[in-house]
């Protein structure tokens, strides 16, 4: 069963040819740690606190995340005891929320059971999706169990990002978590972008040889031709635009032979 919350939000600003992009995320924890509360306070923004434990469904929401819009599509799971029947929303989401409550050690424990099942899962496939380790119940900080220092922790050793929130008193920190994970998602698809191949070519045209240059006879000199100019590695010369002619004389100008005249581009040396 799907279900809409809430009127959609840009549906004025784009055109029916082109459907949102789509991200699919699981809310996944022991039971009573409050995922289908998140749910209810991101889609609807009030909270409440009595809720099916066996009912399971699948929500949708047109969002703007970083002024770029999304159909956001929320599974609140009901596992029965831990993690059961996973197939039906590993192959499904594109990122997870695994929940436990701060003041329930037990839902904390649980909550490690789907990381492990998450990191199985990972190495099993081909794409990677972010997962998300969620402190669920800050208003009960009094009653804490599970200090914030372990739930880093538990997060650094899955290589997951982790938030503390309550779904009692705070919708800006609960909305920024399901936006962090949309943001996540576009990530890690960006990252997952095939490489494509470099190819460098020459947009100009191969420089052409220079006219052979005869030089005149000087005191009965036969005469002779040579190349201003060498082909051989021609991507190696400027471009002719930016290339300035010089003109080297040999260094035996006082010689009765006068040396011909060489035509170089600037920026070489000579040997």
């Amino acid at each position: 069963m799907s279900s809409m919350f809430g009127k959609p939000r840009t549906s004025g600003e784009r055109l029916p040819q082109s459907p949102l992009p789509e991200c699919n995320v699981a809310i996944l924890g022991c039971r009573g740690a409050g995922k289908s509360a998140l749910t209810v306070k991101f889609l609807t923004k009030r909270f409440i606190s009595e809720y099916d434990p066996d009912l399971e469904d699948t929500y949708s929401s047109e969002e703007l995340v970083d002024q770029q819009p999304v159909l956001l599509k929320v599974m609140d799971t009901a596992d029965q005891d831990g993690p059961g029947n996973c197939e039906r929303y590993l192959c499904w989401a594109s990122a997870f929320l695994v929940v436990y409550s701060i003041e329930d050690r037990k839902s904390f424990e649980g909550c490690q059971r789907y990381l492990e099942v998450l990191a199985v899962h990972a190495r099993g496939c081909q794409r990677r999706c972010p997962v998300l380790l969620l402190g669920n119940k800050l208003d009960m900080e009094q009653y804490r169990q599970v200090p914030s220092a372990e739930g880093m922790s538990l997060a650094s050793r899955f290589g997951c990002l982790f938030h503390e929130v309550s779904a009692c008193q705070d919708f800006a920190r609960v909305q920024h978590v399901f936006h962090e994970a949309v943001r996540e998602v576009r990530r890690q698809a960006e990252w997952n972008l095939p490489v494509r191949p470099l190819f460098i070519s020459e947009e100009r045209p191969c420089p052409p040889v220079a006219t052979p240059v005869a030089l005149p006879t000087h005191h009965s000199l036969a005469t002779c031709t040579f190349n201003t100019l060498s082909t051989v590695n021609y991507k190696e010369i400027p471009s002719v635009a930016q290339a300035k002619l010089v003109t080297v004389k040999s260094s035996r100008a006082q010689s009765k032979r006068k040396a011909p005249t060489l035509t170089l581009l600037k920026g070489f040396k000579i040997f």
